[in-house]
């Protein structure tokens, strides 16, 4: 058949776009990194505003260089201003100006939005600075559609300790008071099954999976939240968008591996493999 008779492919469809706010992870587990490779096993196109470069590898966090504000400003509004966004998910906001920078920003734009209010890294690392956590509470939060946080951070947040099932509702409501529309406790921490609950103060949703004995683990809470955020963007709604954000992050845990001599990254991949 000539050239010109063949039949024309029909153009490629736009996938819906995840934006991501967060911190690069040299090492490549967690982080902008993280984020990337979660959004595309999840079908969807995405795009980053870098707010810090670190120098990380699988032992911990060894330097972070914060981005100025106008940077992480013009990033997103070159991002959301041309291509649009149909989901954000924030992640290392080191510093009380980034925090607030980036809640105006969320405030003008029309998305669902995931805060994952990180605080420290997988080893152990400061993220974020005490000055910041006020801003956190009550700019970022408020923007909120799911925010995200692990015990730790619900202890640095609230100052609840959780210590057994029971007191994720605690927790939860005490995340609730400062305005997200929903509240994710990842109950990761606790011994037993690997709870968590979803709640928007009026109905519960909890989330159990097998506890797997590997420790390699580096990026679950930025895997996790960007799952979540690349549903939300597909149309799904929370309920349905963090069921399959768990499943999702437990198959990726299950199958995490050994990267140099410490803590390895949970496998992006593992559904391709």
């Amino acid at each position: 058949m000539p050239i010109s008779e063949r039949a024309t492919p029909p153009p490629p469809s736009v996938p819906p776009r995840v934006l991501t706010v967060a911190g690069s992870d040299s090492g490549g587990g967690a982080g902008i990194q993280a984020d990337l490779k979660t959004m595309l096993a999840f079908g969807v196109h995405g795009m980053s505003v870098l707010t810090a470069v670190t120098a990380q590898n699988s032992l911990g966090v060894h330097g972070a260089w914060e981005l100025p504000v106008e940077a992480v400003r013009a990033q997103y509004r070159a991002v959301v201003d041309d291509i649009g966004v149909q989901a954000v998910k924030t992640g290392m906001l080191s510093s009380a100006e980034l925090v607030a920078a980036v809640a105006e920003l969320l405030t003008g734009t029309d998305a669902p939005v995931v805060v994952d209010p990180v605080g420290v890294s997988k080893h152990g690392d400061p993220l974020l600075a005490a000055s910041a956590l006020d801003g956190v509470r009550t700019r970022l939060l408020p923007a909120a559609t799911v925010a995200t946080p692990n015990l730790d951070e619900v202890a640095q947040l609230t100052g609840v300790r959780v210590e057994d099932e029971t007191g994720l509702r605690r927790a939860a409501g005490a995340v609730l008071e400062f305005g997200p529309r929903w509240a994710l406790i990842k109950g990761g921490h606790l011994p037993g099954d690997a709870v968590d609950l979803l709640t928007d103060g009026a109905e519960e949703h909890w989330l159990r999976a097998p506890r797997h004995d590997n420790r390699h683990t580096h990026g679950t809470g930025c895997t996790y939240a960007s799952a979540i955020a690349s549903g939300l963007a597909r149309g799904q709604g929370v309920v349905e968008a963090v069921r399959a954000a768990k499943e999702y992050v437990t198959g990726a845990i299950a199958r995490g591996f050994a990267l140099g001599a410490g803590i390895g990254p949970v496998d992006h991949g593992w559904r391709l493999r």
